[in-house]
């Protein structure tokens, strides 16, 4: 049995008893007792963190995976001699002028200019490799889960404008030779621009002259873990001023769907008048996003049948689910507090992220240089908006 199967089982079973010892200690009244809410609380948070240990597992076995993977199929014949192909800021001379530059290994020799003339920006700075940029955009992903369930394009400059139906045309019935109506449909269109979005990095003296220290790798992940953190913030609470407009944006952002009773609790009850405020069609690839601290709260709701709505996803790979539908964590999700919309649940692929095409990268000799270090600016460019909003409705907590 694999170790993941095991904390899996292992989670399953402190749930189990955590759910039986609310079952036992809960009175008529759905109260427990201050002591025993303590002990029920120690036990859900083991299965939190269990969760957590399990996605962390799951995300070291995949790289496992992807690193032992072959990079090319077994040669059947002595290979012919081939010329690089590729050019411009894929090449491997751009690649390698780069991050001499970078490393400021011969940086001012007139090869290392010349091949990094291809990749100038206006801004000073240089665009990444290709290969750096993938990495880049990779490293987004893991660290921005909203970047994983939204539907992305790439822009290589200017605006996007994305035409819309925003009413549909319909048939009629029509009598034997009568005059057929006209009925058209309606377009509109959304445009997403590019928002610029970046981090300062610094890295001392020593380290970049040191041949063991991964500087790509490096900037990589601070970049993805920085970005990637306020791309998180902005697609899910973006004014759309000088940042990509949110799903809880007021008028442009999820429809409401549900008012809870409360301005501090949620009942089943609510949840599933939530789904239904959602079209079938939407449904079908829904999902729920929320706090952790509201998932708390809806881990004790149960339904007619006395069953808890919340699932553990008890196989490798499978999600823990609500009312049958995916759950997401975000801590940019407003807490269940009077008057926040505490959950989104809906089609995301209906949200649209324009991702500008080159990240840019500059070194900084001077900036830091009492400090004896070097600092690296990298910026991107990036828009979003949500084009249907009946596709993402929310569920906002009573007003106090």
């Amino acid at each position: 049995m694999s170790k993941i199967l095991e904390m899996r089982q292992k989670r399953a079973e402190v749930w189990d008893k955590a759910r039986a010892f609310l079952d036992e200690r809960t009175n008529e009244s759905g109260v427990m007792s201050a002591e025993d809410s303590q002990q029920y609380e120690r036990m859900e948070q083991e299965v939190v963190d269990l969760g957590h240990t399990i996605d962390r597992m799951e995300r070291a076995e995949q790289m496992d995976r992807e690193m032992n993977e072959r990079v090319s199929p077994n040669l059947a014949s002595r290979p012919m001699r081939t010329q690089e192909t590729l050019r411009g800021i894929a090449s491997a001379e751009y690649r390698n002028a780069f991050w001499k530059h970078m490393r400021d290994i011969d940086r001012r020799s007139p090869e290392v200019r010349n091949a990094l003339q291809v990749g100038t920006l206006s801004e000073g700075g240089y665009t990444v490799p290709d290969e750096f940029e993938h990495q880049l955009i990779q490293g987004l992903e893991d660290e921005n889960i909203m970047r994983g369930l939204v539907h992305k394009i790439t822009t290589s400059s200017g605006d996007r404008k994305i035409p819309l139906v925003t009413a549909r045309g319909s048939a009629s019935w029509i009598e034997e030779e009568a005059t057929i109506p006209e009925s058209d449909d309606t377009f509109g269109q959304v445009t997403l621009g590019a928002h610029k979005v970046g981090c300062m990095i610094r890295v001392s003296e020593e380290l970049l002259h040191d041949s063991a220290f991964d500087l790509a790798a490096y900037i990589a992940g601070e970049f993805a873990r920085r970005v990637g953190a306020a791309e998180e913030e902005a697609i899910l609470t973006g004014s759309g001023t000088h940042k990509p407009t949110g799903l809880l944006h007021d008028s442009l952002g999820a429809e409401l769907g549900v008012t809870a009773a409360s301005a501090v609790a949620i009942t089943a009850d609510e949840l599933i008048d939530l789904q239904h405020s959602v079209k079938s069609g939407y449904r079908r690839k829904g999902l729920w996003i929320m706090n952790d601290a509201t998932l708390k709260l809806l881990r004790k709701l149960k339904d007619g049948q006395g069953n808890f709505i919340w699932q553990l996803g008890l196989l490798a790979g499978q999600p823990d689910t609500l009312l049958n539908q995916k759950v997401m964590i975000s801590n940019y999700m407003p807490l269940p507090a009077a008057g926040n919309k505490a959950i989104l649940y809906g089609d995301l692929s209906y949200y649209w992220l324009a991702d500008r095409e080159g990240r840019s990268l500059q070194r900084l000799d001077e900036l830091y240089a009492a400090q004896d270090q070097v600092g690296f600016k990298i910026t991107q460019r990036v828009d979003g908006r949500l084009l249907l909003r009946e596709s993402v409705k929310c569920l906002q907590m009573k007003a106090a």
